[in-house]
């Protein structure tokens, strides 16, 4: 006899789930929503506060049959739906399709033997503020769509639709196009000396910076005419180095990674779409089968916009950097500002277990999988790590009445980089220059610039923009992307 019948969204979530609690709960899947507003009416009366009027989904029919064959032979019914508004409304759906009389819902932000149990002795009540906000955010979905998309099929073409959102990003293209259309490049120039120490062969480059009797000016040359003009006094100038400024650099360690920043990385370190992380994650985090220790949740609840990371895990990370890499390694993770609309709840997205590290699981997982894992595995022991320090040196050197400026940095502690990958240095090392030190003058180098205009937003930076902006949710980043 089991203790009670369990529903999750999906069959392999089911797995994960059989897998820790064997024969003591009766373990099924509602296969996603199983209601929804019917597809070709309106199914909203505007006359009565917006009433909603659902329907079961066709797909679903037969698994509700079934659910509600389970449901008459098992003294409790628990509602495991995923920890967010959708969720919550999947789970109150159910609860009125099956009828059920005291249905107890429980949630967990990663699916793990402790998380799980902790979730079934802390069950709770369907929260209907959750349940209302998802209802209200489906309702205006439905007023937006259905008004607009006739429009577009007598404008624009047949088929197509506009959502709530769909239409906002839209027009943040839409704008960013004509920013690009009405752009006029501006012309200037740049000159650079090419300079080394005496007796040396290592060559650097200094830029034209600024006029030596102004010393917080800025040379701004606008024509080649204007560079030829400073040319002209740079060839025959004596060189000669008059200050030297070192300061350290440091360079923190990335966040864990929220849903918007995962989707940005993943397009732009690993070139998928925001839809297919977000279906790779799905798995990640619903359970993949590990060989003999079986079907396995690798990652923490994928749709959160919270880079919080709970007590637990923190303490696991450091320990593990520690043993790892040494004290000095270990970093004390910068506070992110909480985001107004914030489900703090939620956890970063992370691993659910280090010693899982990517290369020794990477069998069990397709080429893609492993990919996304690892990104979300090292970008959540960066997060916990020592900041990168650099050695940066600006060297101001004066030639007749102009001076130029030098710049160098060099890496001195790694840091987070021991597991993350480093980023483009535009500055490479200076030689130990002197105060007072005559250069030897190789050859000048102008170069013409152009501005650029903005660039086109692509599906990485089109979710950062409405991220900043408070357009949309985590859990509607990918399709939004994806029209």
């Amino acid at each position: 006899m089991t203790e009670g019948l369990i529903i999750v969204e999906s069959p392999a979530k089911a797995r994960t789930l059989k897998r820790f609690l064997g024969d003591r709960f009766d373990v099924r899947a509602s296969m996603g929503h199983v209601r929804d507003l019917p597809e070709r009416e309106l199914a909203v009366d505007v006359e009565q506060d917006f009433k909603p009027r659902y329907e079961l989904v066709e797909s679903r029919k037969q698994t509700i049959g079934d659910l509600k064959k389970a449901v008459g032979r098992d003294s409790q019914v628990i509602l495991a739906s995923d920890p967010d508004r959708e969720g919550e409304a999947i789970a109150w759906h159910l609860a009125e399709v099956l009828r059920l009389a005291d249905p107890k819902r429980i949630e967990f932000h990663e699916i793990t033997d402790e998380a799980v149990r902790r979730a079934l002795e802390a069950p709770r009540d369907i929260d209907m503020r959750l349940v209302n906000a998802q209802l209200a955010r489906r309702v205006v979905d439905r007023l937006v769509g259905y008004r607009l998309s006739p429009f577009l099929w007598n404008k624009v073409q047949k088929g197509i639709g506009a959502g709530r959102v769909q239409s906002v990003a839209l027009r943040l293209v839409c704008d960013r196009e004509e920013e690009i259309r009405r752009f006029t490049p501006e012309e200037s120039w740049s000159v650079d000396a090419v300079l080394s120490r005496q007796g040396e062969e290592e060559q650097f480059r200094a830029r034209l910076a600024r006029r030596a009797d102004d010393p917080k000016g800025k040379l701004e040359l606008k024509t080649e005419a204007d560079a030829q003009a400073a040319i002209a006094e740079l060839q025959d100038a004596s060189y000669q180095v008059l200050s030297i400024e070192r300061r350290e650099r440091r360079k923190s360690a990335p966040a864990p990674y929220i849903t918007s920043t995962l989707q940005q990385d993943a397009s732009s370190k690993l070139r998928f779409s925001p839809k297919r992380t977000m279906r790779l994650a799905q798995d990640l985090y619903e359970g993949i089968e590990l060989g003999p220790e079986g079907s396995t949740g690798l990652i923490t609840y994928m749709r959160t916009d919270s880079s919080r990371v709970s007590e637990e895990a923190d303490a696991k990370v450091k320990g593990w950097i520690q043993g790892q890499f040494g004290d000095n390694y270990l970093g004390r993770p910068r506070q992110e500002k909480a985001r107004p609309a914030a489900q703090d709840a939620h956890e970063a997205i992370r691993p659910t277990d280090l010693e899982r590290r990517p290369e020794d699981i990477r069998q069990y997982l397709s080429p893609e999988q492993a990919r996304l894992y690892e990104l979300i595995w090292r970008r959540f022991v960066a997060s916990r790590m020592a900041p990168a320090r650099y050695s940066g040196t600006t060297a101001e050197i004066e030639a007749g009445s102009y001076v130029l400026r030098a710049t160098g940095s060099v890496l001195t502690f790694d840091g987070f980089y021991r597991v993350w990958e480093r980023e483009e240095e535009q500055d490479g090392r200076l030689p130990e220059l002197q105060e007072g030190e005559v250069l030897v003058f190789h050859e000048l180098v102008p170069e013409q610039h152009f501005t650029q205009p903005p660039p086109r937003y692509s599906e990485a930076t089109l979710i950062q923009e409405l991220e900043k902006r408070g357009i949309g949710r985590p859990s509607t980043y990918a399709s939004i992307a994806g029209t």
